[in-house]
């Protein structure tokens, strides 16, 4: 089921959440229980095939949790039993992501199974707690009940797409008794980031990825506008699409009177990659730093140390130090992200040059370099930087990717057609508008924690307060979002 589906905004979310709130005049797990059974229904609409896998991860998750608490006095029991449970969840993982692309390489020639949704996310959101029931045993405890526990996985706004949610940060957030019954604040604002996140999914993200697949698809033959035109289209298609998504999450959870983490925080105002990585995929990067990035890093010092290698910030100033210490765990950690969105050697490049972005970055930090080329310089090469990396993250193949961006540089000519498009011939002066207004929303516009008073200092004629001006046009933005909901398609995170 889609967020931006009528079945969704006039049935599915007005009964969910009438539903919430009169059981949670009965109690809150009761309630806890009508959220379980409508997240359900939401993840089975799309395939209820998939619904007794989805069963099964939680029921083995919850119960390997509750032994790793018990045997928390014998850490090396509870070391493999966290292993294996982990080995079990990306064992999963790997047979519907990359089983087929494993065997193509072997010689063997399968079909792909069909890919579950949101599996990387719930799969990635159990693995997470689990690592907390070793880490943080006592903070995992807290609604660590089985009802609990269910709530924690499918609640229905972060189930498919994120954002990857820490048990600690939300669970505790269900035993407020207050929360159970409607807060005309926290329906305000849901509903103000929920318009929002739709209007810039239909009327912002959808229009703008038009040309993005049949340029794609002629890669070898764009002359250089046309190339840079599909090019540019995907990044702004891309950024609003995840954007939206994750207002539209933002607010559904808000209207449930619960606070998910930004997710999304205008990374094409990033000043550096580091930078980028900080606004995009919040939660995605946190996950990857916390339980990938660091330990690995920390078990490369450790190995330093027992080898009796410096490891302070003189030794990153080595080449083999900074290599050790930050380049080899950057690249691990990146590589292996960009393997997390798909089994092909375009996602495993898109990783990688993020991981040389990175280093370059730290690079720059460690070793003192003095060239700097101003906040506006720094933006346009981070986003070109960015850009480079989208294109081998939407191509079908590396070699598509490398026309597109020989394409960009001039190598088939200078000129604007896509030659399956003609039609779009004659609409370039409009399509140069269009993408100049979406870039001056990018880069000039407050983005939506701005408008809603949830940015930290951020408070001017824009930010949302209630008023009967807010209240009439949010009502229209509603209306526009709704009348543009038909034909618009599923979010681009969806496939992960």
């Amino acid at each position: 089921m889609l967020f931006n589906s009528y079945v969704f905004l006039f049935a599915f979310l007005p009964v969910s959440l009438a539903g919430f709130f009169a059981i949670g005049k009965l109690g809150g797990r009761a309630a806890s229980v009508w959220l379980i059974a409508a997240s359900l229904v939401f993840y089975g609409w799309w395939n209820p095939a998939f619904l007794p896998l989805l069963g099964v991860s939680m029921f083995a998750n919850f119960l390997i949790s509750r032994w790793l608490l018990a045997v928390g006095e014998r850490p090396q029991l509870q070391g493999w039993l966290l292993g294996g449970s982990i080995a079990l969840n990306l064992a999963a993982l790997v047979y519907y992501k990359y089983l087929a692309a494993i065997l193509g390489f072997a010689g063997m020639v399968v079909a792909d199974p069909v890919l579950p949704l949101g599996i990387s996310f719930f799969t990635f959101t159990q693995i997470g707690y689990l690592l907390d029931c070793r880490g943080a045993p006592e903070q995992t405890r807290q609604g660590s009940g089985w009802i609990d526990y269910l709530l924690f996985v499918t609640f229905f706004p972060h189930l498919i797409a994120g954002p990857i949610l820490h048990h600690r940060e939300m669970m505790p957030q269900f035993s407020v008794s207050e929360n159970f019954h409607p807060d005309a604040q926290n329906l305000a604002v849901g509903l103000g980031f929920f318009t929002m996140g739709l209007l810039k999914k239909c009327l912002l993200a959808d229009p703008t990825g038009v040309l993005v697949a049949p340029g794609f698809a002629q890669a070898d033959t764009l002359p250089m506008f046309a190339a840079w035109q599909v090019a540019l289209s995907y990044s702004l298609q891309l950024y609003f699409d995840f954007s939206g998504y994750s207002d539209m999450a933002v607010g559904l959870a808000r209207m449930f009177n619960l606070r998910f983490p930004v997710n999304f925080n205008s990374p094409y105002k990033a000043r550096s990659v580091t930078d980028y990585w900080q606004r995009w995929h919040i939660t995605l990067t946190r996950y990857l730093t916390q339980y990938l990035f660091t330990p690995l890093a920390m078990f490369l010092m450790r190995r330093r140390v027992a080898s009796g290698l410096p490891i302070g910030r003189a030794a990153q100033r080595t080449m083999t130090g900074f290599a050790a210490m930050l380049v080899l765990p950057l690249g691990t950690t990146m590589g292996l992200a960009g393997l997390w969105h798909g089994a092909g050697w375009t996602f495993l490049i898109f990783g990688l040059l993020h991981a040389v972005y990175l280093s370059i970055n730290h690079g720059w930090r460690v070793f003192g370099l003095p060239w700097r080329i101003g906040t506006a310089g720094s933006v346009g090469l981070t986003y070109l930087a960015v850009l480079i990396g989208a294109v081998f993250f939407r191509a079908p193949g590396v070699m598509p990717a490398l026309d597109l961006l020989g394409g960009m540089i001039g190598l088939h000519g200078i000129g604007f057609s896509i030659p399956s498009e003609p039609k779009m011939q004659g609409k370039l002066a409009l399509d140069v508008v269009w993408l100049g207004v979406l870039y001056a929303i990018v880069w000039a516009a407050p983005n939506t924690q701005e408008i809603m008073g949830e940015a930290r200092n951020r408070v001017s004629s824009l930010t949302w307060r209630p008023s009967l001006p807010w209240a009439v046009g949010f009502g229209l933005a509603a209306a526009i979002g709704l009348l543009s909901v038909g034909g618009t398609g599923e979010f681009l995170y969806f496939q992960f």
